[in-house]
């Protein structure tokens, strides 16, 4: 005889099936709330970073119209944007860390130094979008101008993980006193004996040439080293990262095999060129050929006139160069990179070897700036150019291997210095930013 149990209309059988299907529900949403929830929190994080770059100021009217100039003028402004800066720097908070997850040791990190060429930059940001693996990548963007329409622009980011970190030294935020252009210190083309009698801030220190500093033209180096300095051994996220540091610049303009064509560089350099010390993924030749040299690479000596764009340094050598520091900090050249030929001539146990692409996998856009001031400086007509190249170079992308060619055995000359770098204050402060315990003295 058979005993059916049922309460309340339901058979045991029926309420049991109902508390299995209330426990699976159950399960299920808690597994999706938690999962919904921890998103958020992680989007409130770059919510938090987006509000602080654009409500730096909130309590002054005039922020709209300074923040994207190079000088702000109204001290409480001026005031505003630098702590903001101190701390954005401090908390070095990473937009979209909650959808990519953490930096693997092994991936690349691009570090990207910025001024305020917004059109550039949104066409090198649209051309690493297309990239091939850069959701495994960190961007690192570095400026020397608080914008907010390239804050904007870099905060819509969605393909990687992102960071911001501002130069704290720039023309921006000393707009009247160094390292931006004291009114008391000396004219470019004053003589020096001129300058000793009006007793200018500088006037024992021309360059070699005989003329003073122009903040103007001193930004970018002491930029390029403070940004080096922080990224490898400040920036908490990659401090201790042992993988390639490909460094950019926003009038770049990268193709979508970048990061293949990086990793099998790696590759071939510990395999068959241990004397290689740095790698170069552009070139600044007029044409390509693509079809039959999109797989070569050469190896030669480091020339900064033709590989200085898409370099790739590691922490080995960048301990080298940082040792190198005085040497660097006190040649009298307004150019890093013409200064860091110097260093490779001076102080580094041996001079640079590079291993470049054949077929560069990045590209110059930028027709106007510091060294160029072109009739023409229409960045949708050099955008156009570039990705004119891209399209004919597209079906040769991505090779399986790379084949290792000898370059030019040239002799290199030491590098002369072109000026614009001998002020004693501009080798101190570059000199701090190796050693933080440096201390900045004036001048006189």
């Amino acid at each position: 005889m058979r005993i059916r149990c049922c309460f309340w209309g339901l058979c045991c059988r029926n309420i049991l099936s109902l508390i299995n299907f209330i426990f699976l529900l159950f399960i299920v949403s808690f597994l999706w709330l938690q999962l919904h929830v921890g998103s958020l929190k992680s989007q409130s994080l770059d919510q938090k970073l987006e509000r602080k770059y654009n409500n730096v100021a909130v309590n002054t009217g005039k922020v709209g119209s300074t923040l994207n100039s190079t000088v702000i003028s109204a001290p409480l402004v001026l005031e505003h944007v630098k702590q903001a800066i101190k701390k954005i720097n401090s908390e070095q908070l990473i937009i979209n860390s909650y959808k990519y997850g953490p930096l693997s040791s092994g991936n690349p990190v691009i570090v990207i130094q910025v001024h305020n060429r917004y059109q550039y930059l949104s066409a090198l940001i649209s051309s690493l979008q297309q990239t091939k693996g850069i959701e495994k990548v960190l961007i690192v963007f570095s400026h020397d101008l608080f914008d907010r329409e390239i804050n904007q622009l870099i905060q819509k980011i969605s393909f990687c993980k992102v960071t911001q970190i501002f130069y704290p030294h720039s023309i921006q935020l000393h707009p009247n006193t160094f390292p931006g252009q004291d009114p008391n210190d000396c004219p470019r083309d004053m003589k020096k004996e001129e300058a000793l009698v009006k007793g200018c801030n500088n006037a024992h220190y021309p360059d070699r040439y005989g003329h003073f500093r122009e903040a103007s033209y001193t930004q970018a180096k002491h930029h390029w080293w403070w940004k080096m300095n922080y990224v490898f051994d400040d920036l908490e996220v990659t401090r201790n990262h042992t993988g390639p540091f490909l460094f950019l610049e926003e009038d770049h303009f990268v193709f979508p095999d970048i990061l293949h064509v990086l990793n099998l560089m790696e590759e071939l350099k510990t395999k068959d060129c241990s004397t290689c010390n740095i790698l170069c993924l552009g070139n600044y030749a007029k044409s390509f050929n693509f079809p039959a040299k999109g797989n070569q690479v050469e190896v030669t000596k480091w020339l900064s006139s033709k590989h200085n764009m898409g370099m790739v340094i590691n922490r080995p050598l960048w301990t080298q160069i940082k040792m190198c520091a005085k040497d660097f900090c006190t040649f009298d050249d307004y150019n890093w990179d013409w200064t860091l030929q110097h260093v490779s001539f001076s102080c580094l146990p041996s001079p640079l070897n590079v291993m470049v692409t054949v077929s560069s996998r990045v590209l110059h856009i930028g027709e106007c700036g510091v060294h160029h001031k072109g009739k023409d400086c229409s960045s949708e007509r050099v955008v156009r150019r570039a990705e004119s190249i891209l399209s004919a170079a597209r079906r040769y992308l991505f090779p399986t291997s790379l084949s290792l060619h000898q370059g030019l055995r040239r002799t290199l000359r030491v590098p002369k210095g072109n000026g614009g770098w001998g002020d004693i204050r501009d080798h101190k402060l570059c000199l701090q930013q190796a050693d933080k315990n440096y201390t900045l003295i004036s001048p006189r």
